[in-house]
């Protein structure tokens, strides 16, 4: 005969489940209602308002109403020293955003993405009396294939490092080429140049010199250091378009004195340098810049320069300060007879702290936000050209973006070390070097690769 006080007990628990009184008998459901606890994430940025983001965020927060995204937004010159700063202080961002040459630096303070996550959210449920319901999900991250095929190849080879993927892009720019209509029109220029020959004549057709040969229109702002906006960015479009080794078959360090094509005897690095700074050579016939003239975009939106080159961010600048200017925008010359086409990418990717006390939280905020569906809205709004293949198609319809879109399926990088902020001003010393006469081309550029080294 079963003992009545057992039957009785069984009875009890039995009622207390169905009662609802589950969560203070098992711990687990404690967990399930910390899920979905009230909490914010500071996402940290610069260039782009709150507004640019206020749809995604609202989307997000439609789904995870515990969520907060906390967007701020900072000045490109302050920017790197509030996250020093906060980071010393343990008050860092949950998310954040870096340019791709900065990954490696900081490298450290970024958690890469993880193989899931785990997160909560509430659904209404019930007809007649309505009720919360928390719901637990594992939500499987995306392969490194599937990573790789959703973004354009440049992002998979800045971002896909020591096996992990460090971060998403929303957007992804390039160097494309500014022109004033007027000054070809004046020059019979029918076309902007397609090829770096057909540039070359333009600048020549463009560029006005007084009688004493001073400058008094440029057609071009390139081949010096410091009054040039994207001088390395140039340069290094030029040496890869040239195929230079620019990273070493090791993976370790730069190699810009060879070459990644089979003749060893030619220099592709030392003939893209060359070709840079004899636009600020006065001796030769493209001479159309030099070191004391005015910062570039200065001259572009005075009129006085027939071409600048630079990415889209440029082009509210110009639009704002010369309202009346008469410029439209073209890809950038290739090498004329080269078997394809390279272009320069220059984009943010957005990251999730290492230190972040919600890692689930962050990486789900990233995945949400970066989804095709989800990132519309923001290029939308802020006018950036895509990293998504998915959405090329439909930004080419865009006279605006087109000239930058029309260039990233052939965009490249390259890693600039550890401090890429020290690369940067290796190359314009070998820039100055040259046209100082300090150094020869080749000297310049050997020296410059071996200070790169040092930072990797």
């Amino acid at each position: 005969m079963k003992n009545p006080k057992i039957i009785l007990l069984i009875l009890l628990i039995g009622a207390l489940l169905v009662s609802g009184f589950q969560c203070k008998l098992f711990p687990q459901s404690k967990i399930v209602v910390n899920k979905v606890k009230p909490i914010t994430l500071n996402y940290w940025r610069v260039n782009d308002g709150p507004d640019n983001f206020s749809d995604i965020i609202l989307a997000f927060r439609k789904v995870y109403s515990h969520i907060n995204i906390n967007y701020r937004q900072f000045r490109l010159e302050e920017y790197e020293m509030a996250l020093l700063e906060a980071w010393a202080e343990d008050r860092g961002p949950d998310i954040f955003s870096v340019p791709n040459a900065w990954l490696g630096k900081y490298e450290t303070k970024i958690l890469p993405m993880p193989q899931e996550i785990n997160v909560g959210r509430q659904v209404l449920t019930g007809t007649i009396k309505k009720d919360y319901k928390v719901i637990l999900e594992t939500k499987k991250i995306p392969t490194t294939r599937e990573f790789k095929e959703t973004y354009v190849d440049t992002v998979f080879q800045d971002v896909y490092r020591q096996n992990k993927l460090w971060g998403v892009p929303l957007t992804l720019d390039t160097l494309a080429l500014y022109y004033n209509r007027d000054l070809l029109n004046s020059a019979k220029i029918v076309d902007p140049p397609k090829t770096w020959q057909e540039f070359v004549e333009d600048v020549r057709l463009t560029t006005i010199k007084d009688r004493t040969g001073d400058i008094i229109q440029s057609g071009v702002a390139m081949g010096t250091a410091d009054n040039i906006p994207n001088s390395i960015d140039v340069l290094s479009l030029l040496m890869l378009q040239n195929e230079t080794q620019m990273i070493a078959p090791s993976g370790i360090g730069t190699a810009m004195e060879s070459s990644s094509l089979s003749d060893s005897n030619y220099y592709p690095g030392e003939e893209a340098l060359r070709f840079y700074t004899d636009f600020a050579n006065p001796t030769k016939e493209t001479y159309s810049w030099n070191k004391k003239m005015p910062d570039a975009l200065e001259i572009f939106v005075q009129g006085k320069s027939a071409f600048f080159i630079g990415d889209s961010t440029y082009l509210d600048i110009i639009r704002t300060s010369a309202p009346k200017l008469n410029f439209d925008i073209a890809k950038m010359p290739q090498i004329e007879g080269s078997i394809r086409e390279i272009n320069y990418a220059n984009y943010w990717v957005e990251v999730a702290a290492k230190k972040t006390v919600y890692p689930n939280e962050a990486w789900n905020f990233l995945l949400f936000m970066s989804d095709p569906l989800n990132v519309k809205s923001y290029l939308n709004r802020a006018k950036h050209p895509t990293a998504h293949r998915a959405l090329i198609k439909d930004q080419l319809e865009d006279i605006d973006l087109a000239p930058f879109v029309n260039e990233v399926l052939t965009a490249r990088s390259w890693y600039l070390g550890k401090d890429y902020r020290a690369t940067g001003v290796f190359f314009k010393q070998m820039i100055n070097d040259v046209l100082d006469g300090r150094k020869s081309i080749k000297e310049a550029i050997s020296f410059c690769a071996q200070q790169v080294n040092q930072t990797y």
